[in-house]
């Protein structure tokens, strides 16, 4: 069933959260603002740099590699949502009718350029936001970002998002389950009847939550949710936030392709 297969492979980075890396046992507030950070470098590049953006896949790769994080699944991920990318710039082409200069006597039109800037910089971003979450657990990021100083009310229901989203996937996979057993497996849902399903599964999920929402009450729920441990910087956190940076740095302020460039070319001169 496809969507089922789905709701596994959305389940399935909330289940290697809980590894035990070197990655994973990095205090969370730190590969929060190593991510923030990262983020920011990337969406600060000028829109026509395309080989500076490169040196940057250096850190989700070194990321995955370290949390022992399937590269497969991340890119399966990225490819998913990239639609939402290809919508943005498709248009490039056609309104940025200028040409750059990549190259000594090389030109190449601008709209293309800027169009690849835009997949470039949308898949290191959310590559880094799906190996954060690989690897510290959603519930973990959300403390971090109430420890950072977040408004309690932006986390509560950023983490309520998260948590609830498999709650409504297993009542509509049950619901797809009931479907497809009453009909012998009976192909693609009709809009009619996919309209139907639709309002029951609003109608559950209110139901449901009005059910949630009295058990929270019940047992104390005062706008805040109570963390499971208590974090504490060390000096591996220490280190892995002054590394993310200096590499930022490097890569922000250095050309770092030309100088590859210029030591390939002296080697093989």
């Amino acid at each position: 069933m496809r969507f089922l297969e789905e709701h596994l492979s959305l389940d399935r980075l909330d289940r290697l959260s809980y590894r035990d890396t070197a990655v994973h046992r990095l205090d969370p507030r730190a590969k929060v603002i190593a991510t923030l950070l990262f983020v920011t470098t990337v969406v600060s590049f000028p829109k026509y740099d395309i080989l500076s953006l490169l040196p940057l896949f250096l850190f989700p790769v070194l990321f995955a590699v370290l949390g022992d994080i399937p590269g497969g699944l991340i890119a399966r991920k990225v490819a998913a949502v990239s639609p939402f990318a290809l919508f943005v710039g498709i248009f490039n082409p056609l309104l940025d009718r200028g040409t750059v200069a990549i190259a000594p006597g090389i030109a190449v039109a601008a709209g293309w350029l800027s169009f690849a800037s835009i997949l470039l910089k949308f898949s290191l971003s959310i590559s880094a936001a799906l190996l954060l979450i690989a690897t510290t657990s959603f519930p973990g990021i959300c403390h971090a970002l109430n420890r950072l100083g977040f408004p309690d009310l932006f986390v509560t229901q950023l983490l309520f998002l998260y948590r609830y989203l498999f709650v409504l996937l297993d009542e509509a996979s049950r619901m797809v389950r009931a479907r497809e057993s009453r009909s012998f497996g009976g192909g693609r849902i009709p809009l009619r009847l996919f309209a139907r399903l639709a309002g029951e599964l609003l109608v559950r999920t209110v139901e449901r939550a009005e059910r949630i929402h009295g058990a929270m009450l019940a047992r104390g729920f005062r706008g805040e949710m109570p963390a499971r441990r208590p974090l504490s910087m060390r000096k591996a956190d220490a280190a892995f936030l002054a590394a993310t940076v200096a590499l930022l740095l490097v890569v922000r302020f250095l050309p770092v392709p030309e100088t590859v460039g210029r030591f390939a070319r002296s080697l093989f001169a």
